[in-house]
């Protein structure tokens, strides 16, 4: 990680924030490879036993699979996290070295800690059949298309020095995907596409942040204005002057707050594909959570009895169904719900019931059955969705509380992370922060506002980002941290009447413009053209 002499608008001269020479040599380069020896370490070994149950493993298709979605998350970390650290560079909070390095590790906890909530929403919008049926060969050209197409963007914006967004970017390529999935269906077949209602919800959470962002970060500038009366902290640095104390601590606080709720929310999108991967490449290994509370079977048994008697109470007399999985599928690619479907998704839960109660645990479910089974489960949790959100099954207050703890029990089977997992998207994304942070740095901190950045402009627009990507953390929203940010150092710019360098907000609003169409529209073509191939 060694700082160069020069930016896009020139050479840097020696009061730059991005010139002045690091103290640490060699040291953080000999640390950042000693983490990542460690980290491969501890994947590999966890991996290997992971699949000491399963009979074969296709090692090569699952090694291409898994670099590419790991290099998914390297790719984000240096075009998205580096608007973390701009606020502290620019305003002499911390050397560059060190705030790349201090956001990196930070980046790496975040993800660590990640609940998992936004990595599931984010696989909700994929073709249902698609993820029961990941290891498919249309499976397969799903994962590796819309993993390609969000490199191939992410890598083009970052190369221009433009902060797009990973999440819009991923989003776009799963539309893609079940755009082309509808497009290469027979005629007359009931194949799902876009999940348009989880689509508006999580679009609706890209387009607010940003303008949340602009004018949140514009209107605390201006409170701090009017209650922090200390003038130095409205205008540029001079020279490597260090902000006063507190502002540093703050916004050394803001950078560690944005950093980590990066890690939490950008790096589940990479864990989320991760699991698809290896449900499709290995499932006697991954379909089912073999690591569940050792009371878990036993509490799922119990759940399921209750959620098949509680639909009963619903059924119409005289309803018959033949085949469960198809009425409960047709039920949950189509969002619509029968009196069939009532019977049908009763018959289901009781015939998976009755499938897995002879076993201790889940861990001893026979390899043979698994992917039966997590399928049964998955498509059970999404019907129960359609009660749940959607309320097309009306049902009591205390049915409902019965109906989700069943799912609840399901989520615990099907919708699992193992922590070597997390470690991989760490790493990835940690140390993707450390290599590519530049160009997006000098975009944020020198390329959108007419004057340099301020404190209490880093300050503002660090506040806003943190408590903006914690709250989408919280309620399982993809967020942009780019979006969030940029126009949040927006916000303070027009605030503090510093005027915006329109030439660069014109190139930022392109990108953001041209992010979804772009997106959808390659991994449409790739899926089309790998479906041909595999």
């Amino acid at each position: 990680m060694t700082i160069t002499s020069t930016t896009d608008t020139g050479p840097i001269g020696a009061d730059h924030p991005l010139g002045k020479p690091g103290k640490l040599g060699n040291l953080p380069n000999y640390a950042v490879v000693a983490i990542l020896i460690g980290g491969l370490f501890y994947v590999g070994w966890s991996l290997t036993q992971d699949l000491t149950s399963s009979v074969a493993v296709p090692w090569i298709l699952l090694g291409l699979a898994l670099v590419t979605a790991l290099g998914f998350e390297f790719v984000n970390g240096f075009h998205d996290t580096a608007n973390a650290v701009a606020t502290v560079i620019y305003t002499n909070s911390l050397p560059a070295e060190i705030a790349v390095i201090w956001s990196g590790f930070f980046n790496f906890l975040g993800v660590l800690t990640a609940s998992g909530a936004v990595a599931f929403g984010i696989i909700s919008l994929l073709p249902v059949e698609l993820i029961m049926q990941v290891g498919s060969s249309a499976g397969l050209a799903m994962v590796f298309s819309l993993l390609t197409a969000a490199i191939l963007w992410n890598l083009g914006t970052w190369y221009l020095g433009l902060p797009s967004s990973s999440s819009h970017t991923l989003i776009g390529s799963i539309v893609g995907v079940g755009l082309a999935n509808q497009f290469l269906a027979p005629a007359g077949t009931a194949t799902s596409g876009v999940d348009w209602s989880k689509a508006t919800e999580v679009g609706m959470s890209l387009l607010v942040s940003p303008i949340v962002g602009f004018g949140a970060a514009a209107l605390l500038l201006l409170a701090m204005k009017l209650f922090i009366r200390n003038k130095a902290l409205y205008e540029a640095p001079k020279g490597s002057t260090p902000p006063p104390f507190w502002i540093r601590a703050l916004l050394i606080f803001t950078c560690t707050g944005v950093s980590f709720a990066h890690g939490s929310n950008d790096g589940q999108k990479g864990m989320g594909l991760i699991m698809l991967i290896l449900i499709g490449v290995v499932p006697t290994a991954f379909a089912l959570n073999r690591t569940p509370d050792v009371n878990y079977l036993e509490a799922y048994k119990s759940a399921s009895v209750a959620a098949a008697d509680t639909l009963q109470k619903y059924e119409k007399p005289g309803i018959i169904v033949s085949d469960s999985r198809k009425v409960v599928g047709d039920a949950v690619r189509n969002k619509t719900w029968s009196d069939e479907t009532t019977v049908g998704l009763r018959q289901l839960i009781t015939d998976t019931h009755t499938n897995i109660s002879p076993y201790g645990s889940v861990a001893n479910v026979p390899d043979g059955m698994v992917s039966n089974t997590r399928n049964d489960m998955y498509l059970t949790g999404e019907a129960l969705k359609l009660i749940e959100k959607n309320k097309l099954l009306p049902v009591e207050q205390a049915d409902l509380a019965a109906i989700k703890t069943y799912h609840k029990a399901i989520d615990d089977a099907t919708k699992f992370i193992p922590t070597w997992v997390k470690v991989a998207v760490a790493l990835a994304l940690g140390l993707g922060t450390m290599v590519g942070w530049k160009r997006i740095v000098v975009t944020v901190g020198e390329k959108i506002g007419k004057t340099h950045l301020t404190y209490g402009q880093g300050a503002s627009a660090e506040l806003v980002a943190m408590g903006t990507i914690f709250t989408a953390d919280t309620l399982g929203l993809p967020v942009s941290t780019t979006h969030i940010l940029s126009s949040g150092v927006a916000g303070t710019m027009t605030a503090n009447g510093s005027g915006l360098q329109m030439s660069t907000v014109r190139n930022l609003l392109m990108a953001w413009v041209l992010t979804l169409p772009v997106s959808i529209g390659l991994s449409f073509t790739l899926f089309i053209i790998l479906r041909q191939l595999i």
